[in-house]
């Protein structure tokens, strides 16, 4: 079963976010909690975790876009 990782929503006027950096590449294992990527908002920089422990199958936002609240950033497998 593969996870969603989402571009979150940090406060009331957030309305996007830029990816600045990923800390982890696909196919790497992920923990639960774990760093995966660093965000850019307009008033803040931040980390966003893995929800779930497994492997992370498909990136799909890559570094320096720039993408709306809530859109699909990656994918990880629970089952790997």
């Amino acid at each position: 079963m593969a996870s969603e990782v989402r571009m979150p929503q940090w406060g009331m006027g957030m309305t996007e976010g830029t990816i600045t950096r990923w800390l982890k590449a696909e196919g790497e294992t992920v923990d639960f909690d774990e760093p995966l990527v660093e965000v850019e908002t307009a008033k803040a920089e931040g980390e966003i975790t893995a929800p779930v422990t497994g492997k992370l199958t498909k990136i799909l936002v890559q570094e320096d876009e720039t993408v709306p609240v809530q859109e699909l950033l990656a994918l990880i497998d629970e089952q790997a």
